[in-house]
């Protein structure tokens, strides 16, 4: 009456779904591990973005140093941003080419936000489905485990408790398996969903704020005869 007796002893049909189960619960601690460690890390490196923004420097340097090849959420919003405004601004003046280019500058990084986004929540899906879907399909392999109990005991004409207890063990170790993937993953996907939302929320104050600066600086070179100044952050 071990754990691994009774899965040895269960029926293939069971076995399979503990099998399955088990890989599933393997699978969600894997994701909450590269979720949480991408995360921290992005934390971080926006921490670090965001101190060299708004250090007073020229954002024309911040770009050609992080933005051509933005390697991290903050950089490529930014990015984004710097790369739209240059265009914009370098295709006419006037005041159609200061609305024009706060729409296309927020635009972009408002897709380039949803861009990073998607890519930081890859396989979320799983935690979800994984959390709502484990206890029925361990419960699947628990109702399949009692009809072999039954089973049993119409063919042995027997209903001492020796001859069912095993049968009904391994079927309800079914659901305690399932049970142990879907609570972890159901936890865990809160848990991300919140830290997620932030970061988007954070992503999003920061592309506001950045565009207020790209649109001072648009309408200061919309002005008669001035070119766009090279833009740079004052703290606010």
């Amino acid at each position: 009456m071990t754990l691994w007796g009774l899965f040895m002893q269960a029926d293939w049909v069971v076995k399979t779904v503990m099998v399955l189960l088990l890989l599933a619960s393997v699978y969600v601690w894997a994701i909450a591990f590269e979720k949480f460690t991408s995360l921290r890390k992005a934390r971080s490196e926006a921490d670090a973005f965001e101190d060299r923004f708004w250090s007073g420097g020229s954002l024309d340097e911040l770009f050609r140093r992080e933005g051509e090849q933005p390697n991290h959420p903050f950089a490529a919003v930014f990015s984004a941003g710097m790369r739209e405004w240059r265009r914009s601004t370098q295709a006419g003046a006037g005041s159609m080419m200061v609305a024009g280019t706060k729409e296309r500058v927020e635009r972009a990084m408002a897709v380039t936000i949803q861009r990073e986004m998607e890519r930081l929540e890859k396989r979320m899906t799983f935690l979800a489905n994984t959390g709502s879907a484990a206890p029925f399909i361990g419960l699947f392999g628990t109702v399949w485990g009692i009809m072999n109990s039954f089973t049993a005991i119409a063919s042995m004409q027997n209903t001492n408790l020796a001859v069912v207890a095993p049968g009904i063990a391994e079927a309800l170790f079914a659901t305690a398996i399932g049970l142990v993937a879907a609570i972890p993953a159901v936890l865990i996907y809160n848990m991300l969903t919140s830290n997620l939302a932030k970061f988007a929320a954070r992503m999003e104050g920061f592309a506001a704020e950045f565009g207020a600066i790209l649109a001072r600086q648009t309408e200061a070179a919309a002005a008669p005869g001035r070119s766009a100044p090279a833009p740079t952050p004052v703290a606010e």
